[in-house]
């Protein structure tokens, strides 16, 4: 829903429902989101961020009758496409994920073409007067990234799609934006990284000589609409787990001229002292589906484990006061856990600075654990988890 107040559009992520496939996703979308919407925005156009798989957008792509369809669905519910997850390429439910979600990576046209299917998809389903984002991986893997190479293919893959963004809007006039989400272990994870990439390589004179050249434009008008179509998803609980003072991280995009296309609300575990009661509480968090990437501050220095087994594994070996923030979201209303804290405070924080000085037009919450949180965190049905979510960020906010 929109906000008012330059607040925003509000929504959750369908990444929390069954949708590998279309046929999935449109039985989650048609089940469960009106629903939410009765309860949370009855009386108010109901904003919805849709997770689009590569499956999905191939079959998308190929039926205009889906694409009608979905259309539709949204008008005769009073709803509205605003945002797509293009992140997870691939299966994301059931079965072990970890950092396959990463691939294919911005290297590869695979990707390129992937995201280009999803833009061509909002530019017909989103509505006029939006400017609807796609939320995509901050480029790969870090542990993949081993030479100047890949940085170098990373920025062509991504300069193809916006030149396929700036002709999209020429063509249609819409206008769709490129949102790429820094995260833990990654090519991208801390804002510094960010700023330093956008700058040094998306933003340069160079990419935008390449945009220019590609889609015809001057060198100002290609500097222009890098940044008008490519900007960041700024998500509260990744950077928390960096331990980042979040009001200046969102200063410091501001500075760099860098759009944050969509505000993520998500929290994380936090635990300010482990200890051996900690450790076995903790191991009920560690599902076997996702990367649990873990961050520990020990002695005044930090260390970084990519999943909570290698982190047991170093307090085992060494046992002794540390604080862990893990990359495990966990519903955003809720500060206790009973055995650990979350990093709920940070997304307080952040929607402070968004209410005092509009950082984005959109927030989402991104709570896509449901089916895998223990069983104490589930407060009933997945409709009522996700209004109260809904509720709590709009009471923070208005």
């Amino acid at each position: 829903m929109d906000l008012g107040g330059n607040l925003g559009h509000l929504t959750y992520s369908t990444l929390v429902h069954p949708g590998d496939t279309w046929d999935e996703m449109w039985d989650s979308l048609t089940r469960y989101v009106p629903a939410v919407k009765q309860r949370f925005s009855p009386d108010k156009r109901f904003g919805v961020s849709l997770r689009i798989s590569g499956k999905s957008a191939e079959t998308l792509t190929a039926d205009p009758e889906e694409r009608a369809k979905l259309k539709a669905f949204l008008a005769d519910n009073d709803m509205y496409l605003f945002t797509v997850n293009a992140f997870p390429h691939g299966p994301f439910k059931g079965q072990p994920v970890k950092e396959l979600v990463y691939e294919p990576d911005w290297r590869s046209d695979e990707r390129a073409n992937y995201t280009m299917m999803v833009a061509d998809i909002l530019a017909e389903v989103a509505p006029e007067g939006v400017a609807p984002s796609i939320q995509s991986p901050p480029c790969g893997f870090k542990p993949r990234v081993t030479g100047s190479d890949v940085v170098d293919a990373y920025t062509r893959q991504v300069l193809k799609t916006v030149a396929h963004l700036v002709k999209l809007e020429e063509r249609t006039g819409r206008r769709v934006t490129l949102a790429l989400e820094p995260e833990p272990s990654c090519f991208m994870e801390l804002t510094s990284e960010v700023i330093d990439y956008f700058t040094k390589h998306l933003y340069a004179d160079t990419s935008a000589a390449t945009l220019a050249k590609a889609t015809g434009r001057s060198a100002k008008q290609a500097h222009d609409a890098l940044r008008r179509h490519l900007g960041t998803v700024f998500d509260i609980c990744h950077q928390a787990v960096e331990y980042e003072n979040i009001a200046d991280s969102l200063k410091s995009l501001k500075r760099a001229g860098i759009p944050v296309f969509k505000l993520q609300a998500a929290a994380a575990v936090r635990i300010p002292e482990v200890n051996r009661d900690v450790v076995n509480a903790l191991k009920a968090y560690d599902d076997p589906v996702y990367l649990h990437q873990t961050i520990e501050h020990k002695d005044g220095k930090s260390r970084q484990f990519l999943d909570l087994p290698q982190a047991f594994d170093a307090w085992e070996r060494d046992p002794g006061p540390r604080e862990w923030r893990i990359h495990f979201h966990v519903p955003v209303f809720l500060e206790d856990l009973g055995d650990f804290k979350t990093t709920r405070p940070a997304i307080e924080e952040a929607l402070r600075v968004h209410k005092a000085d509009p950082v984005s037009d959109q927030v989402e919450i991104e709570t896509y654990t449901w089916d895998v949180l223990p069983d104490h965190l589930k407060t009933g049905d997945i409709t009522d988890y996700v209004v109260h979510e809904l509720d709590w960020v709009k009471g923070e906010l208005t």
